[in-house]
C-alpha cells in the first residue's frame, strides 16, 4: 500500500486517478481549493483518507499545505494534477500572482521544494498544448496555459536531475484530449488510458519501475524527437539551462529555493 497525495482531485482525472488508487487498496488523499469542494471530493471518492483545503492561487495558503503535508507524510507519491485552463486571464490570487500562473507552475514548484522529506515518487501533469508553449521564460506573469504545461515538463526534469541522490523519481504525463470539464466532453482520446498511466507513475510500478524523468502519454515514455504530437515533447524542455532559468524565475516569485 502506498500513500499518495493528489492535487486538484475533487473533479476530472485527479478525482478519476484517486478512486482507481484507493480502489487499488492504497491510501489516497484528495486535495480541493475550498470547504464545498472538499466535501464533495469526500462523497465521489469516499475511501480516501482525507481532504486537505488549499487554494492554489495564494502562494502562502500552498506553502501551509506543504507544511500539512510534512505533518502528515511520509509519502510514497505526489501527483501534482490542479491546474487552471479557462475563464481565468484577468484573475489574481492573494499575493498579487496570476491565477493560472500560480496553480500550475507556482504550486507545483513549492510544493516539490518545500515537502520534507520529498516523496518516493513526484508526477507533474503536462498537456500535448505545451507544444505551443513560450521556452523563452520573457513573460512569467503573462503565463498561458500551454506556457504552463511546458514549465511542468521542465520542472519534472529539473527535479529528476535535482532529487536524483535522494533515490526520487520525478516524471510529466500527457493525459491527453480526454473528455472531462476540461477537456470538453467530445474530447477523442482514451480517458481510461489515462487513468492507467496515473496509476503507473504514482504505483511506480511494471514500465515506469525506477524510471525517472521522462514524459509519459498511454502507460509509454517518449522523447523530445519522436514525430507524434503526445508522445514526444518539446525539445526545449530538455535545456538544463532552461530548467535553472525557470527554477532561478519561481523561487524570486515565491520566496521558496530548492532544499
Amino acid at each position: 500500500m502506498a500513500r499518495i497525495f493528489i492535487t486538484g482531485s475533487s473533479d476530472g482525472l485527479g478525482l478519476r486517478s484517486a478512486q482507481a488508487l484507493t480502489k487499488r487498496g492504497h491510501e489516497v488523499y484528495l486535495h480541493a481549493r475550498n470547504s464545498q469542494r472538499a466535501q464533495d471530493a469526500r462523497g465521489a471518492c469516499p475511501d480516501a483518507k482525507d481532504v486537505f483545503v488549499a487554494d492554489l492561487t495564494s502562494t502562502e495558503e500552498t506553502k501551509a499545505l506543504a507544511a500539512k503535508l510534512n505533518q502528515t507524510g511520509p509519502w510514497d507519491s505526489i501527483v501534482h494534477n490542479a491546474g487552471l485552463m479557462h475563464g481565468v486571464a484577468h484573475l489574481k490570487g492573494k499575493e498579487g500572482v496570476p491565477a493560472l500562473f500560480a496553480v500550475n507552475t507556482v504550486a507545483p514548484y513549492i510544493l516539490t521544494c518545500l515537502v520534507d522529506p520529498p516523496p518516493k515518487r513526484y508526477v507533474f501533469l503536462s498537456s500535448g498544448m505545451h507544444h505551443g508553449g513560450d521556452a523563452s521564460l520573457r513573460n512569467l506573469q503573462g503565463t498561458t496555459y500551454s506556457d504552463s504545461k511546458l514549465h511542468n515538463i521542465m520542472l519534472s526534469f529539473y527535479f529528476a536531475r535535482r532529487l536524483a541522490d535522494k533515490g526520487v523519481l520525478s516524471n510529466a504525463l500527457n493525459p491527453g484530449w480526454v473528455p472531462t470539464k476540461m477537456g470538453g466532453w467530445s474530447a477523442p482520446d482514451d480517458i481510461d488510458a489515462a487513468i492507467d498511466t496515473y496509476v503507473l507513475l504514482a504505483e511506480g510500478t511494471g514500465a515506469a519501475e525506477g524510471v525517472t524523468g521522462k514524459y509519459w502519454y498511454q502507460s509509454r515514455y517518449g522523447a523530445s524527437k519522436s514525430s507524434g504530437r503526445d508522445t514526444g515533447y518539446k525539445s526545449a524542455a530538455d535545456d538544463e539551462a532552461r530548467q535553472n532559468q525557470l527554477v532561478e524565475a519561481l523561487g524570486e516569485v515565491s520566496g521558496v529555493q530548492p532544499s
